[in-house]
């Protein structure tokens, strides 16, 4: 008998398992059952104002990731997080055999020698402009505690380091300079606060400890908030541990504060749950929060998946990469033409799309991501306008890349091309715009547009066929433009063969 309570114990955990993997893997399923609650959404499912908008309208962000962690850069004494190491940003987490005797005090000590002499916001922010990025998050603080602010309420801050300056200050004004919107990245976790707890607090001591922790998480924020009022939101991380799942009414009335304070400000999923412990998407299904956070080095395969929520997928370029790593050698790292891909299929389903860079401990980005951002610049400067402001577009899939509409424009971003030069678009037989006119972008030439009346049985689609100058050679995935207008006519009505 108790082997059989193990076996069912075990099963409803991994079931249990299963559908938190499952949300991110497949469409949410929706609860069978409403619950009445207290502690679930806080503003509208789908807010319409003018700093939403300008967040669907992004397409291309970037995120950075900056700290303490830099310093090591993946490793310490020869040994990486391929040979036992934690990965950059968690390396303080390392333990075993292979860890360095005293690793975490060596570690909380690094400040000591953070004084990143080639750091240069401006220079950042321009490259992240001339690569096309229309939004970026930046790690005021990541788990490890060290706050790149001079904040009041915890003396591991930018002030006790060599650097002495305000990073995060300085980084909010060279973006906005360029014209980018600027979103903070904040972990709740804490490794080294002795007053973080990551289970629920029982006795009155701890109660009393974790209490003073979520006084200085909202000191930190609303401090945050009075540095850098021009900020358009917050990135959460690290609010997974039961002590902050278990805190859902000092969490709720915390967001609620800090919009009140903040008109129009914007925060993710993941910053709090439920009275029923549910995060990101509450008891009854709803989205906890402006967009859905959780597509974090993933994708959505149907738009369909997304059940209308706003959205962004955070990607690295190393496979797990978040902070530094001075070596790549022997791992995958995306190329140019991947990031374009992800980049597309984010934007064709409505999306944004946020690629990271990990600067080093000098404030220098890896020559990869100089490398991507130099390509990615060449390539926006021609195609950008299939990127910012477009819609998904109610195409049938096409096996020749991703649509992307804005208005009465329609643009088909090329990956594969076909080897007869001959771009097939389908389109619905009741549709009442259909391409009339296209040309590739950066190409000033119009394209011979066809009807290809195919005649499948039973096909609701009919087809235009798109032809391509054989002269016309591209390295990279091209775009495109479609005007769309009335058809000519009616898809024939052909004669029905009978068997």
């Amino acid at each position: 008998m108790k082997n059989n309570w193990i076996r069912l114990l075990g099963l409803c955990l991994l079931l249990q398992t299963n559908q938190v993997s499952a949300q991110w893997t497949g469409p949410k399923s929706k609860p069978q059952v409403q619950k009445e609650l207290t502690y679930g959404p806080i503003t509208p499912a789908h807010r319409t104002d003018a700093a939403m908008e300008a967040f669907r309208n992004y397409g291309l962000g970037q995120f950075i990731h900056w700290g303490l962690y830099a310093i090591p850069g993946n490793e310490w004494e020869g040994i990486s997080a391929r040979k036992g190491a934690a990965a950059s940003e968690w390396i303080r987490t390392w333990s075993g055999p292979t860890a360095p005797k005293d690793w975490k005090n060596t570690y909380d000590n690094l400040y000591k020698q953070f004084n990143p002499k080639d750091f240069d916001a401006k220079k950042w922010a321009k490259q992240a402009k001339a690569m096309g990025a229309k939004y970026m998050i930046f790690t005021t603080k990541h788990h490890d505690g060290f706050a790149l602010w001079p904040t009041k309420y915890s003396p591991y801050n930018i002030t006790k380091s060599p650097y002495k300056k305000d990073i995060v200050k300085e980084v909010v004004e060279a973006y906005q300079a360029e014209g980018i919107d600027v979103y903070l990245y904040f972990s709740i976790l804490e490794w080294n606060n002795p007053d973080y707890l990551s289970k629920a607090p029982q006795s009155l001591e701890e109660k009393a400890k974790y209490q003073n922790f979520l006084n200085y998480t909202r000191n930190q924020l609303l401090e945050l908030l009075k540095n850098y009022p021009t900020i358009k939101g917050f990135w959460f991380d690290g609010t997974w541990d039961q002590s902050w799942v278990q805190a859902y009414d000092f969490t709720y009335k915390l967001e609620k504060e800090l919009r009140e304070l903040h008109p129009g400000l914007i925060i993710g999923s993941r910053f709090r749950n439920d009275e029923f412990g549910k995060r990101h998407f509450d008891s009854n299904g709803q989205l906890l929060g402006d967009y859905e956070q959780g597509w974090e080095r993933k994708m959505p395969q149907a738009y369909e998946w997304l059940a209308g929520n706003d959205w962004d997928a955070v990607m690295t370029i190393p496979p797990n990469g978040w902070g530094y790593m001075k070596d790549w050698s022997g791992l995958y790292t995306k190329t140019t033409d991947d990031i374009l891909d992800l980049l597309l299929q984010s934007v064709s389903m409505n999306g944004n799309f946020v690629l990271n860079f990990g600067p080093d401990g000098h404030g220098n980005m890896h020559p990869g991501e100089d490398k991507i951002a130099s390509e990615l610049e060449e390539w926006m400067k021609v195609n950008s306008e299939a990127i910012y402001a477009v819609r998904h577009a109610e195409f049938p899939l096409s096996k020749l890349g991703y649509y992307t509409q804005k208005d009465s424009i329609l643009y088909l971003t090329i990956f594969n091309r076909p080897v007869n030069n001959i771009a097939r678009v389908a389109v619905p037989k009741n549709a009442k715009a259909v391409p009339i006119q296209a040309n590739i972008l950066g190409l000033d030439q119009a394209l011979e547009i066809k009807h290809a009346d195919v005649g499948f049985d039973l096909d609701k689609n009919t087809y235009y066929d798109i032809y391509l100058p054989s002269t016309y050679l591209s390295d990279r995935a091209f775009v495109i433009k479609m005007e769309l207008g009335s058809p000519t006519k009616s898809s024939q009505q052909l004669m029905e063969a009978k068997m």
